[in-house]
Formats: C-alpha cells, sequence, structure tokens
C-alpha cells in the first residue's frame, strides 16, 4: 500500500498501546471491556507506572548506496535490541508528575542516557544527563534545567496556552478517541478473551481478565478501511470540541479541510488502488495489544507485539520492524511517594544559563 496507511495505522495502534488505561469487568464481552476502559480511566488520580519499548529486529534492505549503506548499517546496529524504559508517578491534585526515562543504545557505539523529569501545573525540570560524545561542563551535569512554558510560547511570539498542561482533560481526550476507534472494530473479527496462563503476565501483576486486540494479514484490508472510513471522521469530530480546540490549538477550518479531504473522491480512489494492492507492501507477522484488568476494573498491564514488512517493490527496498512495549500500572488512586520532588534552590538553572554554557563550548 505504497507504505503510507499501514505505518499509519501501525503508529496509531502503537500509540494506544501506550496510552490506553482502562478497566473492565470480567463478565464483559472483550470489546464491551476496552470501551469501559475509557470511561474508568477519567477517574485516574495518582498511579504509579512503569513502560518499556524493545526494539527486537530492525532491517532496511535498500540497493547499494556507497558511504549512506555504512551509514545506515551503523544506525541499525545502535538501533537493534535497543530499549526505552520509563518509571514515574502521576497525581492529578496537586499536579505532579515525575519520571526518569531511561535510553539504552546497541550496537558498536553501546550507551546509555538516564534522564529524571519533573512537571507541576506551571513547570517543566529535565536534569542534564552525562554524555560522552558531548563533554558538558561539571558545573551543571546533574542539575535540573527549568523550563516555564509561559515564557517559552511569549519568547516564540505564541499565546500561553494553560490548557494545554491539563493532564486530565488530555487523558479525557485520549479516552474518548481510543473509544471511538475500538467501537468500530468488529468483536469477532478483532477481539478475545486470552487465558490468564497464557497471558505471559509478569510475576506480581494480578488480573482478572485478558482482553486482545489482534490483526492479522487476513483482516488488515478491513482493518484500515475501518479505520479511514469510520473511525478517523468521528476522531476528527472530537478534536474540534469547544473542550478540546483550545487546549490542542486547532483551526476548525482545518479539521474541516482534512474531513473533506478523506470523503474527496480522488482520496477515496487513490486509497482504494493502495488497498487493493496492500499485499504487496504489507506483510504482517503479527500484530497484538493485550490488556489485563484486576478485581477492581483497573488495567494493571498491557502488552504489544508489533512485527511487520514494508515493501516497495519500484524502488528495491524492504523495511522490517518488530517491536515489543509493556506498561504496568500500580498503587493506583492512592498516595503517592515522589523520589526527585521539585528541585530547587541550586539543584535548578535556567535555560539561559543552559544556552550560555553551550555557547562557551561553541556548540550552540
Amino acid at each position: 500500500m505504497k507504505k503510507r496507511w499501514g505505518l499509519s495505522a501501525a503508529a496509531l495502534l502503537l500509540t494506544a498501546a501506550v496510552i490506553l488505561p482502562g478497566c473492565a469487568n470480567k463478565q464483559e464481552a472483550p470489546k464491551e471491556a476496552l470501551k469501559s476502559a475509557a470511561i474508568k480511566a477519567t477517574t485516574l488520580k495518582s498511579y504509579e507506572m512503569k513502560s518499556k519499548v524493545v526494539i527486537n529486529n530492525l532491517t532496511i534492505d535498500a540497493p547499494a548506496g556507497g558511504e549512506t549503506d555504512a551509514t545506515t548499517a551503523q544506525v541499525l546496529s545502535m538501533l537493534k535490541n535497543a530499549d526505552i524504559s520509563v518509571e514515574g508517578v502521576y497525581q492529578a491534585e496537586p499536579l505532579q508528575t515525575e519520571l526518569t526515562m531511561v535510553l539504552n543504545l546497541k550496537g558498536d557505539m553501546t550507551m546509555s542516557f538516564n534522564i529524571p523529569m519533573v512537571m507541576t501545573g506551571e513547570k517543566m525540570y529535565i536534569k542534564i544527563p552525562s554524555i560522552p560524545f558531548l563533554p558538558l561542563p561539571e558545573s551543571i551535569v546533574g542539575k535540573f534545567v527549568e523550563l516555564d512554558p509561559k515564557e517559552l510560547a511569549e519568547q516564540g511570539g505564541t499565546d500561553w496556552n494553560p490548557a494545554a498542561m491539563d493532564t486530565q482533560k488530555m487523558q479525557k481526550l485520549s479516552n474518548e478517541v481510543l473509544n471511538t476507534l475500538m467501537g468500530e472494530y468488529d468483536e469477532a473479527k478483532y477481539f478475545s478473551d486470552i487465558k490468564l496462563k497464557d497471558a505471559g503476565l509478569p510475576e506480581g501483576v494480578e488480573a482478572e481478565q485478558v482482553v486482545q486486540f489482534k490483526v492479522t494479514n487476513d483482516n488488515v484490508k478491513d482493518a484500515l478501511t475501518v479505520l479511514v472510513n469510520n473511525a478517523l471522521p468521528k476522531i476528527i469530530d472530537i478534536l474540534g470540541k469547544e473542550e478540546y480546540k483550545g487546549m490542542l490549538n486547532i483551526d476548525a477550518a482545518d479539521l474541516s479541510k482534512a474531513k473533506e479531504e478523506l470523503k474527496s473522491s480522488e482520496s477515496r480512489k487513490e486509497f482504494d488502488k493502495d488497498l487493493a494492492d496492500l499485499g504487496k507492501y504489507l506483510t504482517i507477522n503479527q500484530f497484538h495489544l493485550n490488556t489485563a484488568i484486576n478485581k477492581d476494573n483497573y488495567p494493571v498491564y498491557q502488552d504489544l507485539l508489533m512485527d511487520f514488512k514494508v515493501n516497495d517493490p519500484d524502488k528495491g527496498e524492504n523495511v522490517g520492524l518488530s517491536v515489543s512495549a509493556s506498561s504496568q500500572y500500580s498503587k493506583i488512586n492512592e498516595k503517592q511517594t515522589f523520589k526527585i520532588g521539585i528541585p530547587k534552590g541550586e539543584d535548578v538553572i535556567t535555560l539561559e544559563e543552559l544556552q550560555q554554557q553551550f555557547s562557551s563550548l561553541g556548540t550552540y
């Protein structure tokens, strides 16, 4: 399918795997369980979370290109088996989130980055890591850069939009979009219950129900048709709601134009042609999203496996990608303990001070 629709759908569903907190009653049918998730998730006031994304395999086969081939090989070597993990704590009132992101790169240039972050309703703090190939002054390594979104907006010549920091409203939007997306898919084709013993849940995860959403080569054409014809127009309408437009700073005219393009005869003709040729361009080896729900109807664990190939016979290019991802939630709606806290005093530097340090290195 000329890569576009296949990759877009994969990216959308991968996003769903990372941000889909939800619930289900163990007596509910699989699809209804996930639809209920969007509603229940709006009650999340606090939680601890652990997420991880691993690139199991990444291959790019393309015509010989000399130096480009060497660069591509080096990048592939670094990314293969690379992983990103995030651990954090969230509370809605007063708004405070802290995350520690760890990026591990493999291959000939093995390296690891550990980046703690703290967010409140008004500020964001990012800890400056020690980076091997970027020798930063010891005086700033380990300090937190304080970012003020309001000041950054003013410096960029735009109006500050405090609604953009409303995590609860963003969560509500995500849930509404995912509820709409999942609601368009036929239960018999895409949803099923997985036996607990077959779900591969980590030790310590207690679940009452595990629901799987699955896409295969047999139903991928139908999945994309449902996405483009049914789900996307409704999602555009959701984004156009008054409560979300301001938060996202979306122009209603742009949304209207996007919806018209989806319905235009030219777009429909191009989509139908791409869909008919999909088998030439996209092969899904595996694609499933599992959501485990505990006795209190909250998600405690999710995992995604996405393994596909995209081919372009006209250019002789073949791309293979296998990614696994997981998310685990605990201490839901309990009082949280923040290990980092809100940085202050000598532990904090301003963005201007960081820029001055880079300038002194001749790298900014």
